[in-house]
């Protein structure tokens, strides 16, 4: 039974208050617009459709954005963990990171059509700060929960920011995207109603994000920003490198989520454009479609992370692979409508799973004294090679003047990820950790 007066995160590994545990979560539910409207269906459709000159050339422009986003994180994440693991600095760096984020959004608003660079700068400084800001908040599950909850605390985190996406998404279409008048005296002219769905994306991430900065604390002393400090952490993040190879579940984990991760990339950042630019979605048309994705996902992450705690991750992570293949396949292949319906909605049931499950796998093999490093190293593994994905749509649907061809490529991604996945042993990763 959780405690339900206590308010700090827990040292000695008993577990948080139930209300620590929901402003956890509440993080989900306040970032998930972004990736929602921002990276896969509003603002990246409204990008490759009105402000780059053509759907081809704003493919490839987007898919160099998502390409130094995905550097920038692979570069920034494991320094900035280590860092904070030796200096306090989880939640100041969380918040630092949030603000960042929230400041980037609003400005995307301000763009119009053919202002490619300005737009694709807020986008990429937008996009960096929020991955950078889910390095932290992930750090915090561990301590937040117990290890044999871990997998379900994980996927009501997920669950709550499919349902913050969907409220969002359900905001922007009534007020925005689809109203005759849009809310607040915007018009429709230059795409301003569209452009404004960064705003609320904004205003709704400084919102929800409150509860977690009121009571989810951090323990852990400050230690001063130094020199030194920063320079033992330099060294502290060569000896996480070796680290990562004596936990050697650990090591393989990253390894295959660094493969299969790079195809959710790919999925999130082109999702929204593939079904404008190929299947001819129009933005009212996005909205219905990323509404249902996000019910989809929800239930996805809500129902499988209970399976999580029953069979272990790494099985719920190998169905959701198997699951992804399958729906990537038929979205490729089919020229149905409907087919491509089924298709996505069966990636918003596994996609959740996917990440939550690999999350909570992390918390049960990362030691305590670890967690912001590890958890560094688990975004690292997500970016390190993020660019591929993108990188490789962007060039083959410009080479062979297809989305169809360029979309492909996720496919090779899970594939291998799944092969790789095969070698972890959760058991031993669960033991080597210390926790149990």
């Amino acid at each position: 039974m959780l405690d339900r007066t206590a308010g700090t995160l827990p040292a000695d590994g008993a577990p948080a208050s139930r209300r620590a545990v929901l402003s956890w979560c509440f993080y989900d539910f306040a970032n998930s617009p972004f990736t929602t409207l921002v990276v896969t269906f509003i603002y990246a459709s409204y990008f490759t459709q009105a402000i780059a000159p053509d759907t081809i050339s704003g493919t490839l422009s987007w898919s160099r954005a998502v390409t130094v986003t995905a550097l920038a994180v692979a570069v920034l994440s494991p320094i900035l963990g280590v860092v904070a693991d030796r200096g306090g600095y989880r939640k100041s760096f969380l918040l630092l990171w949030t603000v960042a984020c929230v400041l980037f959004t609003a400005m995307l608003y301000f763009p119009v059509p053919g202002q490619v660079f300005e737009a694709l700068l807020w986008f990429t400084l937008a996009n960096i700060s929020f991955e950078l800001a889910l390095v932290f908040y992930n750090a915090l599950l561990p301590d937040i929960a117990r290890q044999d909850r871990i997998g379900r605390v994980s996927g009501y985190g997920w669950s709550l920011g499919y349902v913050g996406g969907l409220a969002a998404m359900a905001v922007a279409f009534v007020g925005f995207v689809d109203a005759e008048v849009p809310w607040f005296g915007f018009s429709r002219e230059a795409g301003a109603h569209i452009r404004a769905t960064n705003l609320l994306v904004a205003a709704w991430y400084v919102v929800f994000t409150l509860p977690l900065l009121l009571w989810v604390r951090e323990t852990q002393p400050r230690a001063p920003l130094s020199y030194r400090m920063l320079s033992s952490s330099f060294r502290h993040l060569a000896v996480a490198f070796r680290d990562v190879r004596r936990y050697r579940e650990i090591s393989k984990l990253l390894l295959a989520r660094l493969l299969y991760n790079d195809g959710l990339v790919t999925i999130f950042a082109f999702g929204g454009i593939y079904a404008t630019g190929t299947f001819g979605f129009t933005f009212s048309e996005l909205m219905i479609f990323g509404l249902a994705l996000n019910v989809a996902a929800g239930v996805g992450a809500f129902f499988l992370g209970h399976l999580d705690d029953r069979i272990g991750g790494k099985r719920t992570i190998q169905i959701s692979l198997w699951g992804l293949i399958i729906a990537a396949l038929v979205a490729i292949l089919t020229t149905s409508r409907p087919m491509f319906w089924g298709a996505c909605i069966l990636v918003g049931i596994c996609s959740g799973p996917n990440q939550s499950a690999s999350r909570s796998l992390l918390g049960r093999f990362v030691p305590r004294e670890k967690e912001n490093e590890f958890y560094g190293l688990f975004a690292f593994s997500g970016k390190a090679t993020a660019f591929l994905g993108p990188f490789l749509v962007g060039v083959l649907t410009s080479q062979f003047n297809s989305q169809r061809v360029g979309m492909s490529t996720m496919l090779l991604f899970f594939a291998a990820g799944l092969w790789l996945l095969r070698y972890v042993d959760e058991e031993k990763g669960c033991r080597d950790s210390g926790r149990n």
